[in-house]
């Protein structure tokens, strides 16, 4: 506290001769005796909660911050060019960051300084005016008596603003922990310990929501306060636009749904919801369905997992999806390439509409008739294999991305 302060000016304004500082400070233990009494009788946060060892302390509080006061007084009359406020002042900041720690708000604690400063000024004007100080000095006592509390109130505030931006920041590091610890897997164990030290209660399931950074905010805010943002960058996505990473708590059932109005136009990828212990599960799923372009970058709805299950499962294994092609469409590989794709095309469309000529037809916008032709032409080349249950198993795998039609020579 420097010399500059308005309670310090105030004080060397004021002449308080030894004899009145002596009964102020003798009177300091029952001030502060009735200042506790009244906060705990007026304050609800406090009520009941001054008793023993700690209402020993706040009185004891009370009576260091009068009695530094006091000594205000004195040193405000002494060449001394130092001031005693400094002590004060720090036990005033301490407790507000012990309120905070404590998950009480200031306003508690500020009506406690309000309520102790009206008892504190009651019972101290009573001996200044006993004592026989003229008016104007006790007009001048009661003004330097509340900046003091002022000064007091502020350094409370901001130890208490203090302790929360400081917890704020403790918690918000435990919570992306947590995120890095659920989207890497680790045992569940490991994770519920690190939920409990992030105060993070683990909820039923976790949905991972992908999107474009700069939506981030305006999605978050719709989102449960409990929702997990990871800051790091998408390990092994590598995408021209940043993008985030939320695990969304309860999203399951009904809850999908309404996530996915919230994130619609926000060009998001929606994860499978999955326990919250395996979320990693739904990251990999989202992470992939990104980098293999799936859906319609155009949609205004998000690109949901759960409706390309096979497009997803067959890029599992590129290669070998593509040895099973070769395999099964082994008696195409002799046509030209042109008459080879489209009897590709046509047992294609024949497998996924069951044999039906005219849904065949209408779905390649040909004739029945070349539908017949060109299966007669199939049943030739495969002959009885056509109704092997296995071969047509692979078939319709081979077959479940539309081949991709030759290169004009």
């Amino acid at each position: 506290m420097s010399d500059q302060s308005g309670t310090t000016r105030r004080a060397a304004r004021l002449e308080l001769d030894e004899r009145v500082a002596a009964r102020l400070r003798d009177g300091l233990p029952v001030v502060a005796e009735r200042t506790v009494s009244a906060i705990t009788g007026e304050v609800p946060g406090y009520s009941g909660a001054l008793t023993g060892a700690m209402r020993e302390k706040i009185e004891n509080a009370v009576r260091i911050a009068l009695g530094t006061f006091l000594q205000l007084l004195e040193k405000a009359q002494s060449s001394d060019p130092s001031t005693p406020l400094t002590p004060a002042l720090e036990a005033a900041y301490a407790l507000g960051s012990g309120e905070a720690r404590s998950g009480r708000s200031m306003d508690a604690l500020l009506a406690a300084y309000r309520v102790g400063a009206r008892v504190a000024w009651r019972e101290v004007s009573t001996t200044t005016v006993r004592s026989g100080l003229a008016a104007e000095t006790v007009a001048e006592f009661a003004e330097l008596m509340f900046a003091y509390i002022d000064e007091l109130s502020a350094a409370s505030v901001a130890g208490h603003a203090d302790e929360l931006a400081s917890a704020g920041r403790v918690q918000r590091r435990y919570l992306e922990r947590l995120t890095q610890q659920l989207l890497a897997g680790e045992p569940e164990d490991a994770l519920r310990r690190s939920a409990e030290r992030a105060d993070w209660p683990p909820p039923q399931t976790l949905t991972v929501v992908l999107l474009p950074r700069r939506h981030l905010r305006a999605v978050l805010a719709l989102l449960s306060p409990q929702t997990l943002e990871s800051g790091e960058d998408l390990p092994g996505v590598d995408l021209g636009e940043e993008m985030a990473v939320l695990l969304v708590p309860d999203a399951h059932g009904p809850g999908r749904r309404q996530l996915a109005r919230v994130l619609k136009g926000h060009r998001a990828v929606l994860g499978p919801a999955r326990p919250w212990s395996r979320v990693a599960a739904s990251y990999q799923r989202a992470a992939r369905a990104l980098a293999l372009g799936l859906g319609d970058p155009g949609a205004e709805a998000p690109l949901d997992t759960e409706q390309h299950l096979a497009e997803l499962l067959l890029s599992m294994d590129p290669e070998g999806l593509a040895d099973l092609r070769t395999q099964a469409l082994s008696p195409l590989a002799s046509l030209p390439p042109a008459t080879a794709h489209r009897l590709a095309e046509t047992l294609r469309s024949w497998l996924l509409h069951q044999g039906r000529r005219d849904d065949v037809a209408a779905d390649l916008f040909v004739h029945p008739q070349t539908v017949r032709y060109r299966m007669g032409k199939l049943r030739e080349l495969f002959g009885d294999r056509l109704h092997d249950p296995a071969t047509v198993l692979d078939l319709t795998l081979a077959l479940a991305v539309p081949p991709a039609a030759p290169e004009p020579k």
